[in-house]
């Protein structure tokens, strides 16, 4: 899965941008403590970085 496909994702389930370090997009939600550090741009992303993405933002 490539990071544009994450981001896309997260940003659906009401995740937003809070800012970019470097290649590193981060992400906060308005409900959720926390935030998500996606790097991007990325082709494809381990299975395990994915799973773990997908499971801090609740959608896993």
């Amino acid at each position: 899965m490539s990071s544009a496909e994450i981001i896309r994702q997260l940003e659906k389930a009401g995740w937003v941008l809070r800012g970019v370090k470097g290649s590193h997009h981060i992400y906060t939600h308005p409900e959720r403590s926390g935030h998500i550090t996606v790097p991007h741009p990325k082709k494809d992303l381990g299975i395990g970085l994915v799973n773990k993405l997908l499971k801090q933002a609740g959608l896993k």
